[in-house]
């Protein structure tokens, strides 16, 4: 079998992992999520609970993955010799496997949109009416073609490996997603009803930081943002070298995902009421602001129709903006189950990324075909059940599976006075307790 493939330097990877967790929520969901959640109030809980649930969490799955050097199935089966544990830790990571299959088959599907939404704008430019009318209206025909062009983009990147696919692209992607997002915000901030915007995200209303539910959701956003609980961070963690510096790379990429967060807000708060002040129903019938898809499809198009020749460009801009996120987030998405099939199956890289990628298509081809029965419930099940359930498993796994001197080795490599920080007398206890806890109370409050 090959050598295992592993990032070449600190920047590699976390750009790959801050690609990974920068996905479509972050740009749609944690905007609309503070501005319907207290602003800065919401924004100010998000950044506590980054750190405070979020980081631990993560460098379970980063530590779990750079001490078993394994896929995640393979390396949660690994950690203790007991037949029970090894037992359990084979179905959890099956478990994580099954739920990133899942969550890949929706994914491309909305990928495929921002994509088909990215080229309508382009016909547009190029005054070619037939192909804009085409890819503006949903149908089957769109919907799986586009879902193709990004499934195989997908596959055609993880085929090429960790060095030359995954960090490679990611290298180039994330900057390019810097830079429209930079340049889309400077834009829009000089539109009459930004500062209004700027004011709902930026200036808290402190009597809202108590609010149960604003916890509830910060707590969720904060979890989510980073891709925890299918095991992509811990595949990661497992191509990391020994010399990484574990705790200091996990920061790193909690800092850049909520920073991104954050700056994704400076774009689309403003954009949202600047589109109030032309006239575009921003707000519902029941008072709250439009979230979701309907803002990404509806109220965003319709600012961008109502400032004429400008408006072609700003929407090319910012669906080539959505269709990178969705880009690489599919990517990590899509090595879970390839580093399955090369390490346990002994496939080729690019014979796996075929067979799993194909598969993960042909799934989404079925939900494409049954929309309306299966499209929320695969969301469903796989967001609101499976993932938080795993990232309570995989702290578990990292908190009582692995023994305390294993960690301590683990965390060693790379940073040899750990034992004397104040990350080692804390963590171990988070990722046994605190972490586990805040997880299930987050899924049973979002379950209810």
């Amino acid at each position: 079998m090959a050598a295992r493939g592993q990032f070449s330097s600190k920047i590699g990877f976390l750009l790959a992992a801050a690609g990974s967790a920068v996905g479509l929520g972050n740009i749609w969901g944690f905007p609309t999520q503070a501005a319907s959640n207290g602003g800065a109030a919401f924004l100010l809980v998000y950044l506590i609970l980054a750190f405070v649930l979020a980081y631990p969490a993560l460098m379970a799955e980063l530590t779990i993955g750079r001490y078993a050097r394994a896929n995640v199935v393979t390396a949660l089966s690994q950690l203790h010799p007991s037949a029970l544990l090894k037992r359990t830790g084979f179905v959890v990571g099956l478990s994580a496997l099954t739920v990133a299959v899942l969550i890949l088959s929706f994914y491309a599907i909305v990928a495929g949109w921002m994509l088909a939404e990215f080229l309508s704008p382009a016909a547009q430019l190029l005054q070619w009416g037939a192909g804009t009318n085409w890819l503006s209206t949903q149908g089957f025909g769109r919907n799986a073609l586009m879902c193709a062009v990004m499934s195989l983009a997908t596959i055609m990147i993880i085929a090429r490996g960790v060095e030359q696919g995954i960090e490679a692209w990611s290298t180039r992607l994330m900057p390019a997603l810097f830079l429209i997002l930079l340049g889309m915000i400077i834009y829009v901030f000089t539109q009459p009803g930004a500062t209004t915007g700027l004011k709902a995200y930026l200036i808290p209303n402190l009597s809202q930081l108590g609010d149960p539910s604003l916890i509830l959701s910060a707590m969720g956003q904060a979890f989510f943002s980073l891709s925890l609980g299918v095991g992509t961070m811990l595949i990661y963690g497992s191509y990391l070298r020994d010399t990484d510096n574990l705790p200091r790379m996990g920061a790193a990429v909690t800092l850049l995902d909520t920073g991104f967060a954050f700056t994704a807000g400076l774009l689309i708060l403003p954009a949202i009421y600047v589109a109030q002040t032309k006239g575009i129903t921003v707000f519902n019938d029941a008072g709250t602001l439009i979230a979701g898809p309907d803002l990404i499809f509806q109220v965003l198009p319709a600012l961008f129709d109502s400032m004429g020749a400008a408006g072609s460009w700003l929407a090319l801009a910012f669906f080539a903006l959505m269709s990178i996120a969705a880009l690489t987030s599919a990517i990590s998405l899509l090595e879970v189950p390839v580093s399955v099939a090369v390490e346990r199956w002994g496939f080729s890289r690019p014979l796996a990324a075929l067979f799993s990628g194909g598969i993960i298509f042909a799934i989404s081809l079925l939900i494409i075909w049954q929309f309306d029965a299966l499209f929320n419930g695969v969301i469903t099940l796989t967001t609101v059940y499976g993932q938080p359930l795993l990232g309570v498993a995989l702290c578990l796994f990292a908190g009582w599976v692995m023994h305390r001197h294993q960690l301590l080795k683990e965390l060693s490599n790379g940073h040899p006075e750990i034992e004397s920080t104040w990350f080692w007398k804390l963590w171990p206890f988070y990722v046994k307790f605190i972490c586990p806890a805040l997880i299930l109370v987050t899924f049973l409050q979002s379950v209810r």
